[in-house]
């Protein structure tokens, strides 16, 4: 049974829980440790909250393939996938709310509230999302389905994303008035509810038992980890995808510093910057979808890393070769290749990947293949974000961000989009 449109369009408007994904990387931090001049007071040392976010992250990763491994073993009346994001996703936006309702008084109560909540929020995560991903493959019955999907998840997810960045700020005066933490509490249970409600229009919109053969893996876990770290595609894929994202999230977190410290504008361009480059990014969707299409992920992956590693080696010459005034310029530019690189082709390729496994095994493990992939991206995230602090302020002496370390910044993303480009070489397209 073919793909209907509206099938598709139902399941990229279930990925709200980007909303969810936007509230704890913008706000959680500027809950509990916010800025002088927001009006709110610190929740709890910047140590104890580094913490308790870390064992939320560890926790993160280990249930990504987890929850994966489980979803292939699970098969319902309603489908493999749709029950888990039909579980998970109220949880997810109740546990997203209770991040900004910490008891106070005693911060060692305080920071084993926020670990608890944190690991309880990213199990949910991980409950709606792998399983939401790997419905691609799942419902998807030839290569242009499953890209077709992964784009149209691609459209919502940034303009879900795109909502939870711009609206907070009107949401928390509206709401709030000059009471900041009603404000937030108020935006973050009108963003959460919102995160929550949308996937049921997954749930009740993709009939996953008409496109699905219902399937299930008939193998252990151990048997699964040795069927998937002998795929050398697989392998090639994780890593490629590891180091693009390892530069793409360096490149995101320093787009601040570009507008401020080295383009000499202030804080309202930056979600100025971020507007062009996202937006860029969604008018290439459609692009990118006929091309590959046309000529395959592989071709395109790799022209996508040398126009990001050509374009980051230009922003290291903003200031210099490169007149400040063009940076919003190269901003857009930086959002094309990456409307591939980091929307579209993550779930598409793997689709397919999962799918070549599936059928010269037997075996349906598309839901662990995109649990795997959700531990590398988590641990993409966790080594940009370590290693960025120490990279900002290289070429000082008193521990404050430099311009050399900004520059710095993007010739370490060229030489990680480079490496990527490495492994992409080498996975073989079939």
């Amino acid at each position: 049974m073919s793909l209907s449109k509206k099938t598709q369009i139902f399941y990229g408007m279930g990925v709200s829980y980007a909303i969810a994904d936007q509230i704890f990387a913008q706000w959680i931090l500027y809950f509990y440790l916010p800025p002088a001049s927001s009006g709110m007071k610190p929740i709890m040392a910047p140590i104890l909250i580094s913490v308790a976010l870390a064992i939320s992250r560890i926790v993160d990763m280990i249930t990504d393939p987890a929850v994966g491994y489980i979803s292939d073993k699970v098969n319902t009346r309603w489908g493999r996938r749709i029950p888990f994001i039909a579980a998970g996703s109220i949880p997810l936006g109740l546990t997203t709310i209770a991040f900004f309702y910490p008891p106070t008084g005693n911060s060692t109560i305080t920071f084993i509230y926020l670990a608890v909540v944190g690991s309880l929020f990213f199990t949910f995560y991980t409950i709606v999302g792998a399983p939401y991903n790997a419905l691609i493959p799942e419902i998807g019955n030839t290569m242009e389905e499953r890209l077709d999907l992964s784009t149209w998840q691609s459209v919502f997810r940034l303009l879900y994303t795109a909502i939870a960045m711009i609206i907070p700020g009107v949401l928390i005066k509206a709401i709030g008035g000059d009471d900041p933490v009603y404000g937030i509490r108020g935006m973050v249970i009108i963003l959460g509810t919102a995160a929550a409600l949308g996937a049921f229009i997954t749930v009740f919109g993709v009939s996953e038992k008409n496109y699905s053969k219902g399937e299930v893996s008939k193998i252990s876990f151990k048997e699964t980890v040795k069927l998937i770290t002998s795929d050398k595609n697989f392998i090639f894929y994780l890593f490629g995808l590891l180091f693009f994202f390892i530069g793409f999230n360096t490149l995101r977190a320093t787009m601040n510093y570009y507008v401020e410290d080295i383009m000499g504008y202030g804080k309202s361009q930056i979600t100025v910057a971020s507007a062009i480059l996202f937006g860029m990014s969604a008018l290439f969707f459609y692009p990118t979808n006929k091309l590959s299409k046309k000529i395959g992920y592989r071709k395109v992956m790799l022209g996508c890393l040398a126009l990001l590693t050509i374009f980051t080696v230009m922003l290291f010459m903003l200031g210099k070769a490169i007149p400040e005034s063009f940076g919003f310029v190269l901003f857009g530019l930086i959002g094309i290749p990456v409307a591939g690189g980091a929307f579209i082709f993550p779930p598409a390729m793997l689709s397919e990947i999962s799918s070549r496994i599936t059928e010269r095994t037997g075996n349906k493990i598309e839901g662990i293949c995109f649990g795997i992939q959700g531990f590398f991206l988590k641990m993409a995230f966790m080594v940009s974000i370590l290693l960025l602090p120490f990279i900002l302020v290289l070429g000082g002496t008193t521990g404050a961000v430099t311009k050399y370390g900004i520059y710095t910044t993007a010739l370490f993303s060229a030489v990680s989009f480079v490496i990527a480009a490495f492994f992409y070489y080498k996975y073989e397209e079939k």
